[in-house]
């Protein structure tokens, strides 16, 4: 509103408590936020009650159509995309009865049985890489278990 920065706010404060004193300074903060909430809640009705008064002569109509006109003037291909994609929705909306329904039904088992065949074969990789470490750890343990015992013989 006034873009004091925190030096500016420092400046005031103590200006502010040299003038009115250590006492009442706390009274007076009060006073003045007490004055800028009531301005602020003036600024807000006054806002609300010319929106009010907009919407009931149709001047919000006028100035949205003239926002989308101003939003198309100055960004085109932001426009053309928006109506790519309006149109795009539409195209989502297919009848299961016909051909194209029926093909995208029959795309959509295909995606299951693609993404059921890949788990299963991620499953029985992972089992087989189980396996080949429980292996590998069973001679792991059988080399330690020969090492151990060669040691107790040699001692």
């Amino acid at each position: 509103m006034f873009d004091l920065g925190m030096a500016e706010m420092l400046v005031v404060g103590v200006v502010a408590l040299i003038v009115v004193g250590p006492k009442d300074l706390p009274v007076m903060f009060r006073r003045v936020g007490q004055f800028v909430g009531k301005a602020k809640g003036m600024a807000r009705e006054f806002s609300s009650a010319m929106n009010d008064a907009a919407d009931q002569s149709g001047v919000r109509e006028v100035t949205t159509g003239l926002n989308k006109s101003l939003k198309a003037a100055t960004n085109p291909i932001g426009t053309a995309m928006d109506g790519v994609k309006d149109a795009a929705k539409s195209l989502t909306d297919i009848d299961p009865e016909s051909e194209t329904g029926k093909l995208s039904a029959k795309r959509a088992e295909d995606v299951k049985r693609i993404q059921a065949g890949t788990a299963r074969a991620a499953a029985d990789r992972k089992a087989r890489e189980a396996t080949e470490a429980m292996e590998k750890a069973e001679e792991l343990e059988a080399t330690l278990q020969e090492s151990l015992a060669q040691k107790k013989a040699d001692t």
